[in-house]
């Protein structure tokens, strides 16, 4: 199985572009999915940091509290890189166990996993091949400002506390632009498509 990561920052349309692949007949899998999933009630992740930030950060049904722990982390670097430490393991070890999963049933497929802190993480290493989203940076701030009703200042500065998109770019075998709209973001994806079946049906 060919083994894909899919990336790109705030708002370029990355979900746009896994739905596209999913259509395709890729298997994909949503890195949050499997971040919330190795949190659940009774999992070692959980277990992992209770110990590190303390029972406060439980609701009284024994599942994680989100904002809680959001609070505890938020402004504090320190504690962040902490969570994220303890976290990561967890979740790469679970994505990895659903690709091997995946290439049993489907030995010549293509799995992607869709993660938006992939290259900061280091976690791309991990995958054959690397597609990164992308717009103009005018583009996604129109974007983001629409979708989470937010102000023009706020919205920059959430974008600029990403690595930038040109950064990205760098670390791609692949390039999806979709600033101009569905139709061009799902031609390209489909051409990217097919050169990666091309290398699944080779390996």
């Amino acid at each position: 199985m060919l083994r894909v990561g899919l990336t790109g920052s705030i708002a370029v349309g990355k979900s746009f572009v896994a739905s596209v692949f999913i259509e395709l007949g890729c298997h994909v899998l949503d890195a949050d999915h499997t971040a919330r999933e190795v949190v659940l009630p009774g999992s070692a992740g959980l277990e992992a940091i209770v110990n590190a930030f303390g029972d406060e950060i439980l609701n009284q049904d024994g599942t994680l509290n989100r904002q809680q722990l959001g609070a505890a982390v938020f402004g504090d670097e320190d504690k962040r890189q902490l969570l994220n430490h303890i976290l990561h393991p967890f979740i790469i070890a679970r994505q990895d166990e659903i690709l091997r999963a995946w290439e049993k049933e489907d030995p010549s497929g293509i799995g992607i996993v869709d993660a938006a802190l992939m290259i900061e993480s280091g976690g791309y290493q991990r995958f054959d091949k690397l597609i990164v989203v992308h717009c103009r940076p005018e583009v996604q701030l129109e974007r983001l400002m629409l979708r989470n009703g937010l102000s023009r200042d706020e919205a920059q500065r959430r974008i600029d506390s990403q690595m930038p998109q040109e950064e990205k770019q760098k670390f791609a075998d692949y390039l999806i632009d979709t600033s101009d709209g569905f139709e061009p973001a799902r031609q390209r994806t489909a051409e990217v498509y097919n050169e990666l079946r091309r290398l699944a049906g080779s390996e």
